[in-house]
């Protein structure tokens, strides 16, 4: 099992020390670095700025949205940056929510499964340097009846094929994204309930592309809190996940919300929802079962740390993107430390 370094958004008070952060996972041997975007910094500025200043470690975007740019644009930045990065970038995407979806891009959320599916066909075509046509329900390449006529990227990727990989929750975007992409990327990832909330539909998904899970990279986030006390680092985490099974999405369409419930919180996730949506969020983030937290971090000494990534990797995780917790710099570059010892006291290590 690989590890990767997820630096979140850019603005979030800790930019200067991201860099730094990165360069230490570079230094340390992390398989790649993951920048994400919602509706302030975007991913592609941020990769490029970390890549210009390290040597090995992967770029990845997680994600950039797909409302946000037309297909052909993404290509042209995947191909981009994987030109000025020699070969490290990695291609995530996500049809992100209904309310930044519509609230911030004014496009509809509406069929993002056949929207997901269209944007890759023709992200992948446009990449492989293909004359770009495409007739879909989504996209039309050229319009018809007027000037344009199909052309193909100019710029030469430095691979012939850029993995692309894509955010997913739901049953039947997991399956979708087992049968179109090389990756999925996994949030709120709980080793004991992986393979019924996720492998199994990616699995589907390969098999109805005539292939296995070989080669597959199943990518989840997990935050990562260092020390002997795990209640207390759990507590850290409870206004994290309060805001995404509470406050993300609407009361109807929360996909987090969602993912808990089939995790077995049912009446937990109603709960956490109602007191957040409420106004409540100290009451939301105090409604957070510990065991939820537990078991979609790393917490705990680094023994301990080292049972759940074997954990992980039992459950089909082939790399392991940490969010290192600490409210210094020096506190994040021991976690960091310390989850390339857990991986090595784990035996997963190369």
């Amino acid at each position: 099992m690989r590890l990767g370094i997820n630096l979140g958004y850019w603005g979030a008070g800790m930019d200067g020390d991201n860099l730094a952060v990165a360069q230490e996972a570079d230094r340390l041997g992390y398989d790649v670095c993951w920048a994400a975007e919602a509706y302030g910094s975007d991913a592609p500025t941020v990769l490029s700025w970390v890549a210009a200043q390290t040597e090995n470690i992967d770029i990845g975007s997680a994600i950039m949205q797909i409302p946000a740019r037309q297909p052909a644009m993404t290509a042209m930045t995947a191909a981009t940056l994987d030109s000025l990065s020699g070969g490290r970038f990695r291609l995530g995407l996500g049809v992100s929510g209904p309310q930044v979806s519509e609230g911030w891009y004014g496009v509809k959320f509406d069929k993002p499964l056949s929207r997901t599916r269209e944007y890759v066909e023709i992200v992948r075509k446009a990449m492989a340097r293909e004359r770009l046509t495409h007739e879909g329900e989504h996209w039309t390449l050229p319009l018809p009846g007027g000037p344009g006529k199909p052309i193909k990227l100019t710029v030469h990727p430095e691979r012939e094929h850029i993995p692309l990989y894509i955010a997913a929750i739901g049953p039947r975007n997991l399956e979708q994204t087992g049968e179109i992409a090389d990756g999925a990327l996994l949030i709120f990832p709980s080793a004991e309930h992986l393979e019924e909330t996720a492998i199994r539909h990616l699995r589907a998904g390969r098999e109805k592309a005539g292939k296995t899970m070989d080669g597959f990279d199943v990518v989840p986030t997990v935050p990562l809190a260092v020390g002997d006390d795990v209640t207390g680092l759990a507590d850290m985490f409870r206004p994290y996940t309060a805001l995404y099974v509470g406050g993300m999405g609407s009361r109807k369409q929360n996909f987090y919300n969602q993912l808990a419930q089939r995790m077995g919180y049912e009446k937990e996730a109603a709960e956490i929802q109602e007191k957040y949506l409420g106004g409540d969020k100290a009451g939301a983030a105090a409604a957070v079962p510990h065991t939820l937290i537990d078991q979609t971090t790393l917490l705990g000494p680094v023994e301990r740390i080292a049972e759940r990534m074997a954990a992980y990797a039992e459950a089909g995780v082939t790399t392991l993107t940490l969010a290192p917790a600490g409210f210094t710099l020096e506190e994040r570059i021991a976690a960091l430390r310390a989850g390339t010892d857990a991986l090595e006291r784990a035996g997963l290590a190369d």
